[in-house]
């Protein structure tokens, strides 16, 4: 397996990276990953990583469900039935926030967002690497791309990355051609998961939304900004994704009391959902973020 050892942050440019934890992949092949934090900025990378060309062994799961995009266990359920409630949620603030109707999903998956903006009235394309994923987004969308390399002189008023960021390897790389892509006055949607989140701090090296080593980055508010202005990009608004706290709780209470029941789990996961996101609403603490930025 190709690994590789990141030597400096690719936020800040720091070389003073410390031992952070050691986490597990519980969905593919239960190997331990270690995460290393960034003593200046504060952002926590799995390091060493997997390569992208070696990376894709990770995925392949009947547990990735957002590759595969369907799922019979009571986790998959609740994920899907999120994700139905989650789509239009997510249509209103990308309309709220674009005048025009062109959108980019960078990362689309199998492809439900893009189904449900072209049901109201939105040109889509997509970016998905998965021949897996794509061949069903294929279905929903017509331009579904492999790479943002095959994307040429096409501006967007729109360009959607939910849960994406944190799987990228090339960061600035990323972002600096997502901003190529975007119109004058192109407005860009992140959202990721926030490790200073109460849930995070409770569950430590099980909280699922560590997910390694697929997510190679974990953020906080403050390195995200420093991200994003770093690579020309104005913080506008920062939302909370409360319904990922009990999502994740209800993962990481799996990954932590395998033997547990699912019913004890899910009631844990519940009360802990809760508890995240009253804790959160001070600082803006949530267990996943969205971050808006105009170009």
């Amino acid at each position: 397996m190709a690994l590789t050892s990141i030597k400096i942050c690719p936020v800040c440019s720091s070389p003073k990276l410390n031992y952070f934890l050691t986490c597990q992949d519980y969905t593919a092949t239960q190997e331990k990953f270690i995460l290393e934090k960034c003593s200046a900025c504060g952002l926590v990378l799995t390091s060493p990583q997997p390569s992208e060309e070696s990376i894709g062994k990770y995925y392949l799961s009947d547990k990735y469900i957002s590759h595969t995009g369907g799922g019979k266990n009571l986790f998959d359920i609740i994920y899907l039935y999120a994700r139905r409630v989650a789509l239009k949620w997510k249509r209103r603030i990308v309309e709220k926030s674009s005048i025009e109707k062109t959108i980019l999903d960078f990362g689309c998956g199998t492809g439900e967002f893009l189904e449900e903006m072209k049901t109201h009235g939105w040109a889509t394309a997509g970016v998905e690497p998965s021949s897996i994923a794509s061949a069903s987004a294929k279905k929903k969308s017509a331009r579904i791309y492999q790479s943002l390399a095959e994307i040429h002189q096409q501006a967007f008023d729109a360009i959607t990355l939910w849960h994406v960021l944190e799987h990228v390897h090339d960061l600035n790389g990323t972002l600096k051609k997502l901003r190529e892509l975007l119109k004058k006055n192109g407005t860009i949607f992140i959202a990721v998961p926030n490790y200073e989140s109460a849930d995070a701090q409770s569950y430590q090296s099980h909280w699922a939304a560590y997910d390694v080593p697929r997510h190679l980055w974990h953020f906080s508010k403050n390195n995200m900004k420093q991200l994003l202005e770093s690579n020309g990009f104005r913080l506008v608004e920062i939302l909370p994704m409360k319904m990922d706290s009990f999502y994740v709780s209800l993962l990481s209470e799996t990954y932590r009391y395998p033997k547990h029941s699912n019913f004890v789990n899910l009631i844990k996961a519940f009360f802990m959902g809760l508890s995240s996101n009253r804790k959160a609403k001070k600082q803006t603490n949530f267990s996943s973020l969205i971050y808006i930025a105009k170009k």
